[in-house]
């Protein structure tokens, strides 16, 4: 008989599941304040539920986490864990703490099929979605293994950020539950203001995010033109800049926070010159939109071709987006010794997209570019 695993469902969900069993549904906030807050997965630990619906539960139901495959500790005290998902594909999970808080970046996918230039999960290719309950599973080990590991009773994660291997808003569906998990009293309690979805720009879902369960937002721009952005993040193609930028807007009538981050991988040559600067400055004036700038250390890998800006250009190009008025931080690298920093998450996925090969064939036709430029001619000529 198969079972329901119980980190698949958001309360309602789960209230769902137990008016099957024939339960009321205070007994589901039960159940899931053991599932959450303790950390239980074993039904007859739950001493306040009925025998009778332990009984059902062990039968009927099971809390099943990830297998863990590995897990890597940073000497700043990142945590990286190595996730299995079945299927010869694994996701990564990282633990970054610091003084005032606790943060963990999640997956939302094995792999990622947008394809960014300089993500290196974008380059191994993307093999499926994952489910409500795997995404969740990584906030609950973390969480319960982290108390233990640190030895405290209460909670030791207090931000989540859907910065993980994956695009969020393209797994949309077991997304939403996930978030409402996490913000949940009965589970994990964490404020809309700090659980944050990363997107590179599915406009649609933004707008669709916005109306179901509005929480940070963080856009991956990383380019202040239409031309630019198309090359280091295709979905642009599809949702340009100025698509995006009303998208973010019409967000914020529903954010907690009155202003979208926007993330800038700063890319040596390529897009952290003055004029980039100025572009983006423009781009924000006109457009209206409240926002903050946070600069991006390239991690480099040897398939990007990319290299990372000088630390001097990132600090000038900062400072030229401050001078202008526009809130601008310089991300700090975390766990770049275990490859947990941003854009290293790679995993071990099953490439349905064969991005290696496509990559690797436009790799070789730029080289064809370069090497073989394609004369002008005259009038007379033709």
């Amino acid at each position: 008989m198969t079972t329901a695993n119980l980190l698949e469902f958001d309360l309602e969900g789960l209230a769902a599941f137990c008016e099957k069993l024939g339960e009321k549904r205070f007994r589901a906030t039960q159940l899931f304040r053991w599932i959450h807050q303790r950390g239980a997965s074993d039904f007859a630990q739950m001493t306040d539920l009925a025998k009778s619906l332990r009984e059902k539960l062990a039968t009927t139901a099971r809390v099943e986490a990830l297998p863990v495959v590995t897990q890597h500790e940073s000497k700043d005290g990142t945590i990286k864990w190595l996730f299995d998902v079945g299927d010869g594909n694994a996701v990564e999970a990282v633990f970054i703490p610091e003084d005032d808080r606790g943060t963990l970046c999640v997956s939302s996918q094995a792999g990622c099929a947008v394809g960014c230039r300089f993500c290196s999960t974008g380059h191994q290719g993307f093999s499926r979605n994952l489910s409500t309950g795997e995404i969740v599973a990584q906030l609950w080990f973390a969480e319960h293994f982290l108390r233990k590991h640190l030895k405290r009773d209460e909670r030791v994660i207090s931000n989540v950020v859907m910065m993980g291997m994956g695009e969020p808003l393209q797994n949309y569906t077991a997304l939403v539950p996930a978030l409402r998990t996490m913000l949940d009293d009965n589970a994990y309690g964490l404020s809309r203001r700090r659980v944050t979805v990363s997107t590179s720009g599915v406009v649609p879902m933004i707008d669709r995010l916005g109306a179901d369960c509005p929480v940070a937002m963080a856009v991956s721009l990383h380019a202040p033109n239409d031309a630019l952005r198309d090359d280091l993040v295709p979905l642009n193609r599809k949702y340009p800049i100025a698509e995006l930028l009303e998208a973010c807007k019409r967000y914020l009538a529903h954010a907690p926070r009155d202003f979208i981050t926007f993330e800038y991988c700063m890319l040596d040559g390529v897009n952290d010159q003055p004029e980039h600067a100025r572009q983006l400055v423009e781009l924000v004036r006109a457009h209206g939109v409240s926002c903050k700038f946070n600069l991006i250390p390239f991690n480099p890998f040897p398939a990007s071709g990319l290299l990372r800006s000088p630390q001097p250009q990132v600090l000038a190009f900062a400072k030229a987006l401050s001078e202008a008025g526009l809130v601008t931080t310089v991300r700090k690298t975390r766990g770049d010794d275990i490859d947990a920093a941003c854009g290293q998450l790679a995993g071990d996925v099953k490439d349905r997209t064969r991005a290696a090969e496509r990559m690797a064939q436009r790799r070789v036709s730029e080289r064809t570019v370069v090497l073989h430029p394609v004369r002008k001619t005259t009038p007379q000529e033709h």
